[in-house]
C-alpha cells in the first residue's frame, strides 16, 4: 500500500529538492518561504553577488505539464512586488532577479531551472 503526503508535504519536499540542486549549482540558500501578508518568495538563492527570488513549481505526473507552465503574469507581479520588498526591507545593494525551478514524479526531479524568468 502506498502512503499518501499531503499537498504541504509534497510542496516541502520539492522546495527542499529545489533548493538541494541549486546548491549542486553554486548558489547558497538565503531564506525559504519568505512571507508578508501580500506574497510568498519560495526560495531566495544567491551565487556571488545576485540574489534570485525563485518560485518553485511541482507536479506529481507528466501529463500536468511542466511546473514552469503554471507562473502566470499574475504570479511574476507578485513575485516581482515581494522581490521589490524583500531587497528594501533588507537593504540588498546587488543585482537581484526572478527565477523558477520545476520538478516533477515522486523522486522530485529537477526538469528546468530558468534564472531570469523576466
Amino acid at each position: 500500500m502506498a502512503i499518501r503526503i499531503t499537498s504541504l508535504q509534497a510542496g516541502q519536499r520539492a522546495e527542499q529538492a529545489a533548493s538541494q540542486y541549486l546548491v549542486r549549482q553554486g548558489y547558497q540558500i538565503v531564506a525559504r518561504n519568505w512571507r508578508t501578508r501580500w506574497c510568498e518568495i519560495d526560495l531566495i538563492a544567491r551565487q556571488d553577488n545576485r540574489l534570485t527570488f525563485v518560485e518553485v513549481k511541482y507536479r506529481s505526473l507528466g501529463r500536468q505539464g511542466q511546473g514552469l507552465d503554471y507562473i502566470t503574469p499574475a504570479k511574476i507581479k507578485r513575485m516581482r512586488r515581494g522581490a521589490q520588498m524583500w531587497v528594501h526591507r533588507y537593504g540588498w545593494a546587488g543585482d537581484y532577479g526572478l527565477g523558477a525551478i520545476g520538478l516533477f514524479g515522486a523522486d522530485y526531479t529537477v526538469d528546468e531551472f530558468v534564472a531570469d524568468i523576466i
